[in-house]
């Protein structure tokens, strides 16, 4: 029957099957139907499921009357929720709701269809976003969060190389529903608590944040663990309550400029970093939050060969499960990298894994080494790499995305897929400059990614080698779907 499908390529086998290239015939002598026919609908959409897209339509090619169930867009908008979370797929059919008038008046695009965009993905769409009253301060390596609607942006550094203590929110909407406002107003609320700083870590952990280390304008390292709780008022205002984590006698050592993300909202993984005298690490630490926000514990993972070499300013992602992604960053001898690894915490004794590409045959479809990126999780398992600059302090405004699937199909053994692993985006509207050390995030519904500041180019005075600015300006920018 065939229901196995080939592995990988299922956004082009998709956008020719939506074109009508799959066409099935009879023979004259058809052969006794298979045991799947003789079951009941709902049987055989609670099979289909469960299997790989690509499988799916394997099994929709064997027949007219199976194309017919494996076209079924609950089927679709179940397999969505399976791949790319409940939270996002909820999110995003709020979207499609709104975008057609409220009431399912307008005509949606079938879930299947929807799957096959954000598979073949090209194009994003970006403009800057205006902004009532007074602004956050122009700045570099802060840390930006979207929290219960809220855009949360906190620290970074500014001119003369001294560090913020500010916090500034703005009210953004939560990425379901009603679009957010076309104009945004920034808030400023209380600020010293925690200290200034800047390349430290803010992390999301539900609808709470967790802030770790960060360096002080006098160059101290920092190795303390915040939370922020997020207390929305009415009149859309909001406030912050931050506490001191008890996490024990065991810390990871003082570092700023270090790569964090959360896993299932039970552990926060950090890695690397600049630590004292300017040295790069290559420690990795877990904060288990299993048991609640009130006390955490920090551990060390151990060491097991391989590992990644020591760096700062790279990026780490989670890709769902117990795996989360690490590219780039600025090695020990202040190179700059691209490389990517797979961290997986699923066994006893966590593990890393280097994806090494066959660079002759993946010319042309991997980004440049660099350092200063953002990198964030995308609806469809689309890791969104935007920015950062290399080791001439060049900063570069490519939009590239890594595609987690093919990631892990190629991590299994299929070489084949390194040319589908990077895929470089075509953006359109005001595309955000070239920048490095910049602030983003994306909303519940992974289609809308937030990036505020960073290290833009600047005029070039005559004692000056390169120009060095910092920008204050708030980018939009979406997913391009037709929904």
């Amino acid at each position: 029957m065939g229901c196995g499908g080939a592995v990988g390529g299922g956004g082009e086998r998709m956008e020719e099957d939506e074109a009508g290239a799959s066409t099935s015939t009879s023979s004259s002598s058809s052969p006794p139907p298979p045991p799947i026919a003789q079951l009941g609908y709902d049987q055989v959409l609670s099979i289909l499921r469960l299997l790989p897209p690509e499988a799916v339509l394997s099994f929709a090619a064997t027949c007219r009357a199976f194309r017919a169930w494996a076209s079924s867009d609950a089927l679709w908008e179940a397999l969505c929720r399976r791949d790319w979370g409940a939270r996002a797929a909820a999110a995003l059919a709020e979207r499609r709701r709104d975008r057609h008038g409220g009431g399912g008046g307008g005509l949606q695009a079938p879930w299947r269809r929807v799957y096959a965009e954000v598979a073949r993905l090209g194009a994003l769409s970006a403009r800057r976003v205006p902004v009532r009253g007074a602004s956050p301060r122009p700045r570099a390596s802060h840390s930006l969060n979207l929290v219960a609607g809220w855009l949360v942006l906190f620290g970074g550094g500014c001119e003369g190389g001294h560090h913020l203590d500010d916090t500034w929110v703005a009210y953004a909407g939560t990425g379901a529903g009603n679009r957010p406002p076309a104009i945004l107003s920034w808030q400023q609320l209380a600020s010293g608590t925690p200290g200034g700083r800047f390349s430290h870590s803010c992390t999301l952990v539900g609808d709470t944040l967790v802030l770790f280390g960060g360096i002080t304008d006098q160059g101290q390292r920092l190795n303390d663990t915040w939370i922020g709780q997020i207390i929305c008022e009415e009149h859309r205002r909001m406030r912050i309550s931050w506490r001191l984590l008890e996490v024990g006698p065991l810390a990871p050592p003082p570092r700023g400029a270090h790569a964090a993300c959360c896993v299932d909202d039970k552990f926060i993984v950090i890695h690397g970093g600049v630590g004292l005298y300017g040295s790069r690490l290559g420690d990795t630490w877990l904060l288990d939050l299993s048991n609640g926000l009130q006390s955490a514990s920090w551990h060390q993972i151990g060491n097991t060969w391989p590992l990644p070499p020591p760096r700062s300013g790279h990026s780490l992602t989670w890709i769902g499960g117990t795996r989360m992604v690490l590219f780039g960053g600025r090695g020990s001898e202040f190179e700059v990298l691209n490389d990517v690894w797979l961290f997986d915490i699923s066994d006893r004794y966590p593990k890393w894994k280097e994806l090494k590409y066959d660079l002759s045959s993946a010319l042309g479809e991997l980004p440049f080494p660099r350092v200063g990126h953002s990198a964030i999780l995308a609806l469809g398992g689309k890791v969104l790499v935007y920015g950062g600059e290399d080791s001439q302090m060049r900063r570069k405004d490519d939009f590239w995305i890594l595609d987690t699937p093919a990631l892990l199909q190629y991590e299994s053994g299929s070489k084949k897929m390194t040319k589908k692993m990077w895929k470089k985006l075509r953006i359109d509207g005001q595309c955000p400059n070239y920048r490095s050390f910049h602030g983003a995030c994306v909303d519940t519904s992974g289609c809308c990614v937030y990036i505020f500041g960073g290290m833009v180019d600047g005029l070039v005075h005559p004692a000056e080698t390169w120009g060095l600015r910092f920008d204050g300006h708030l980018y939009q920018v979406e997913l391009l779907l037709h929904l």
